[in-house]
């Protein structure tokens, strides 16, 4: 079946064991579905502007304001990624534990309270430290993705995640708009000096995050089924509902048949009468099953079995962080995502120096388009992804079209660096075809993830969240040490990419024996 227009804004058909929409209803912030899935990506992208609010202005302005080196401008970019990943790599288990909802809003408030504090900064010192707690921000893709994943199911997972990843990345575009924007504003029209307006500017993105953060908390759920902790009791309910019985307990692959003899199943009355009431609830519940999908007793087993997230010990932990499935999503997003944050970060005052003329203004805006450009191309890598998959029915499908996408892009990257051109159309042609490899394979990865280990969604996403900001710290530390020889860096980062992704692509997609994810 082709491409349904109007599943953009309708209610979406269901899968009758998790509540899983089978569509994305993107203009339909009413339903449930499409509520999620707006805060998710909205979250997000303020969350990713107010986190690269301070590059903008930091090339120029804040510079000239604090008397900053060079030197002391790559540490702080550094700084605020350190923290990011510290958070990333906490906030995967907490999603598991308390949810995703939680955890997000959790990230923006935490990180709107530095926010607010960039005025007070006067020095170096000041700023770095500043910045490593406004790093906390970057922490909120974890359970963007997580909470995704939770309410979109697996034939459309990688455009969902596609979408809400690459849409709150734009913010890292938006942000080379909105802050200079703001700062000139205030300067010509409210005529702050600009001492003061760069650190008045500052109150905007703060009042965004809070917004968010309370819309996320106040107007969502944690999961298609209602609460976090009651995900389990929820998947037993719908499994009764259709007349599978079933027991559930709080582990991976804990749920199992129970055997019928003679049409009874095998149990004492009192468990028998409980499962009649939990299936009648869960008929309650839903009502008819009017935008359910068709799925055999088979079928539903195997994603209670292996698709319901739960609350992580310490073993299985260990086990999903050190599986080789983990490292090939994880060292794909250190090249990937963790060239996209580095690169952020120093592409105007790449610009800046090969194009002074543009000025701070001006290279701001080209820098904005490489971030704006995933408004369109991340999604892209999601969307993709997802069709070969329906049409393969194989998760290998995804992966060979993310080492694909990775190899092309180091290719442009050494391009980019090799020619360090002092053309316009060239270096923003060069640029705009990497950021179309490099961001839809940040899409296609996180179509894969939620394919590997799927009982420890959190766990995973946190993880190569993580990785993927270690990568934006080692590349960041290499543009530190060359200072202004910004093309030696790229041609890095392309061998780099491109060494990683061939010497991972031979692992399988999806663990031996692994039920769910298919």
């Amino acid at each position: 079946m082709g491409f349904n227009i109007a599943s953009l804004w309708q209610a979406p058909e269901i899968n009758p064991v998790n509540g899983k929409a089978r569509s994305i209803p993107i203009f339909n912030p009413i339903n449930k579905y499409g509520r999620v899935f707006t805060f998710s990506w909205l979250g997000f992208m303020i969350a990713f502007l107010s986190w690269y609010a301070f590059p903008p202005l930091l090339a120029v302005t804040i510079k000239k304001d604090l008397h900053l080196s060079q030197n002391e401008i790559a540490n702080s970019n550094i700084i605020a990624l350190t923290a990011t990943l510290l958070v990333r790599l906490v906030a995967g288990p907490s999603c598991d534990r308390f949810g995703p909802r939680v955890t997000f809003a959790a990230c923006l408030l935490l990180g709107a309270i530095p926010t607010a504090l960039a005025g007070t900064v006067n020095s170096a010192t000041g700023l770095m430290v500043l910045r490593f707690f406004i790093g906390i921000l970057g922490g909120s893709f974890v359970p963007c993705q997580v909470w995704s994943t939770g309410f979109f199911d697996k034939n459309v997972v990688g455009s969902a995640n596609a979408l809400t990843g690459g849409w709150g990345n734009a913010g890292g575009g938006i942000t080379y708009f909105v802050m200079p924007a703001i700062f000139d504003s205030l300067v010509s029209k409210q005529h702050l000096s600009a001492h003061v307006a760069w650190r008045v500017a500052f109150i905007v993105p703060f009042i965004l995050i809070t917004a968010a953060a309370l819309g996320v908390l106040l107007l969502c759920q944690d999961t298609p089924t209602g609460k976090w902790s009651e995900r389990h009791l929820a998947v037993q309910q719908n499994l009764q509902a259709h007349g599978i019985r079933a027991g559930i307990v709080d582990v991976p692959g804990a749920i199992t048949d129970r055997k019928v003899e003679g049409g009874v199943a095998n149990s004492n009355s009192g468990d028998e009468k409980r499962m009649e009431e939990e299936g009648g609830i869960a008929k309650a519940k839903h009502g008819d099953y009017d935008h359910e999908a068709r799925m055999d007793e088979q079928q539903m087993l195997d994603t209670a079995r292996g698709e319901v997230v739960v609350k992580p010990s310490f073993k299985e932990a260990i086990h999903v962080v050190f599986s080789p499935q983990t490292a090939v999503v994880a060292f794909c997003y250190f090249c990937s995502f963790g060239a996209e944050l580095a690169i952020n970060s120093i592409l105007g005052a790449y610009y800046l120096h090969n194009f002074p003329k543009l000025g701070q203004t001006g290279t701001g805006r080209w820098a904005a388009m490489f971030g704006l450009l995933n408004v369109i191309f991340r999604p892209t890598g999601g969307f993709v992804a997802d069709f070969i998959y329906k049409k393969s029915g194989s998760v290998w499908s995804k992966k060979i079209w993310l080492h694909s996408l990775a190899i092309i892009c180091g290719c442009f990257q050494i391009a980019i660096g090799v020619l360090n051109s002092k053309s316009h159309s060239t270096m923003f042609g060069l640029v705009a075809g990497m950021a179309f490899f490099l961001e839809a394979g940040n899409g296609a990865n996180f179509a894969l993830v939620p394919h590997v280990h799927p009982s420890a969604n959190g766990i995973i996403s946190g993880v190569t969240g993580a990785t993927g900001n270690f990568g934006g710290i080692i590349f960041a530390i290499i543009f530190r040490y060359l200072g202004v020889n910004y093309g030696k860096t790229f041609w890095i980062i392309g061998v780099v990419t491109i060494a990683i992704n061939l010497a991972v692509c031979w692992i399988k997609p999806i663990p031996k024996g692994q039920i769910g994810g298919r």
